[in-house]
């Protein structure tokens, strides 16, 4: 198993619960690294061992295959999938992603960080996580929309308002979830067609889309800067600030902090890089993006490549990049003191080692992304359906969640005398561990 920060007797009470459900861990399973992290800290705020039985194992899995017909004629057979985490606090909540990577097992472990996160944020819903393996920048925009239906059509029946709520994940946007919202619709009796529009969020505005994702998390990253720079000795006026990744969430992260003073001095995306001792300006840049696909040939600011990027002295990381981006060898070559996961699993359990090692904080992606959840917990609600609801109140109210969420993440870092990541899922599942001695387990 891959190095992590357990200790001995943290390491062999995960081993003994794995070994009871019949998995045997590997190294770079991100199924099996995300739940050996929760078990440590289940184990940490006292779980009954029920309960951790019960957390290790997603409680559905789905695996289906369809067959869609490409624009040269050609019919391609994709494979999708839905994994149901766990529902004690509500129904599922959780994305679905395109991605050509995509495995059962990064949609299991993606589904439990989704139901550590609802929690700590304390939205009364559960976990989940889906998608497809295909590369939607290599599709036409009539490929992509007949995978999208194809797939909602395949695992309908395992969504609906009161069971499963689907959101936006990496490859995927608000005319995907609109794509999503009519063909679930379709494919539903007619005296429950209406009510469907509510097991589909990160829809348009028209549609009934309260804000997009990116802008849902960029507030809880700000939430959790807030919140807890103070407590690793940094302020955040002026701070500098560098981004790994300027998909959805990372440029609407660098519009937030660009807005709040805070020079975006450089940032690296799969493509190339950037740097501006200056700031680069984040709406330029994500209009040259969204225009070229990339970052090369952006005139405000200068091409570097990613070695030069890592030399570049900043105060904060964003990392805003697809899981296991951060490994161990990029880590070592991190120079700001606090990274911040803006997206979920970005950092493996190596990586994570060696930034404790070089006393560089690391704020957990379940605290940093959690004001999605919230935005999609209104909008599930039918907050855009209620007159006069302004922008700005909706805000507001996921900001304000965040914060409370990174309170709760202080009181339990100091309570354990853990690391951020820990605390964080300590806080989360100590809110499980009340619900399942309320509720009991079925029959």
């Amino acid at each position: 198993m891959e190095r992590s920060a357990l200790t001995p007797s943290h390491r062999s009470s995960a081993a003994r619960i794995f070994e009871e459900i019949g998995v045997l861990p590997q190294a770079d399973n991100l199924f099996h690294q995300a739940t050996e992290r929760m078990l440590r800290a289940a184990e940490m705020v006292g779980l009954r061992h029920h309960q951790q039985i019960i957390l290790a194992q997603p409680k559905s899995e789905v695996m289906v295959h369809f067959p869609v017909q490409m624009d040269d004629g050609r019919h391609r057979l994709f494979k999708g999938y839905r994994v149901q985490h766990n529902d004690a606090l509500g129904p599922y909540l959780g994305g679905i992603r395109f991605h050509p990577r995509l495995s059962l097992d990064t949609v299991k472990g993606l589904a439990v960080l989704s139901t550590l996160r609802a929690s700590l944020v304390r939205v009364p819903l559960g976990g989940a996580f889906g998608g497809v393996r295909c590369a939607p920048t290599e599709m036409s925009e009539d490929e992509r929309r007949r995978v999208v239906r194809r797939f909602c059509s395949a695992i309908s029946h395992q969504i609906g308002p009161a069971h499963d709520i689907v959101a936006p994940d990496s490859g995927a946007d608000s005319q995907t979830m609109a794509w999503f919202l009519d063909t679930l619709a379709q494919t539903t009796p007619e005296p429950s067609r209406q009510d469907q529009s509510r097991a589909v969020v990160g829809k348009p505005g028209e549609l009934g889309g309260l804000m997009p994702r990116g802008r849902a998390a960029a507030l809880s990253v700000v939430a959790t800067l807030d919140t807890l720079l103070s407590d690793v000795d940094l302020a955040s006026d002026g701070m500098r600030v560098s981004i790994m990744g300027f998909g959805a969430v990372g440029s609407a992260v660098a519009r937030a902090l660009a807005t709040r003073g805070c020079p975006i001095v450089s940032v690296l995306t799969q493509s190339g890089a950037l740097a501006n001792a200056q700031g680069l300006d984040p709406v330029a840049l994500q209009a040259h993006h969204a225009r070229t696909g990339g970052v090369e040939g952006f005139d405000g600011g200068q091409t570097c490549t990613e070695e030069e990027f890592w030399q570049i002295e900043s105060e904060v990381l964003i990392v805003a990049s697809p899981e296991r981006s951060m490994d161990e060898v990029r880590a070592a070559k991190v120079q700001a003191r606090v990274v911040v996961e803006a997206g979920l699993a970005c950092t493996t359990p190596a990586a994570e080692d060696v930034l404790m090692q070089r006393c560089i904080d690391l704020f957990p992606d379940i605290l940093c992304s959690s004001g999605s959840d919230v935005a999609h917990f209104l909008e599930w609600n039918g907050l855009r359906s209620q007159p006069g609801i302004r922008r700005e109140e909706v805000e507001e109210h996921v900001l304000r969640q965040a914060l409370f969420a990174a309170r709760r993440v202080r009181v339990a870092r100091m309570k354990h005398e853990c690391d951020w990541r820990v605390a964080a899922q300590c806080a989360a599942l100590e809110r499980i561990a009340r619900v399942y001695e309320l509720r009991g387990v079925f029959p």
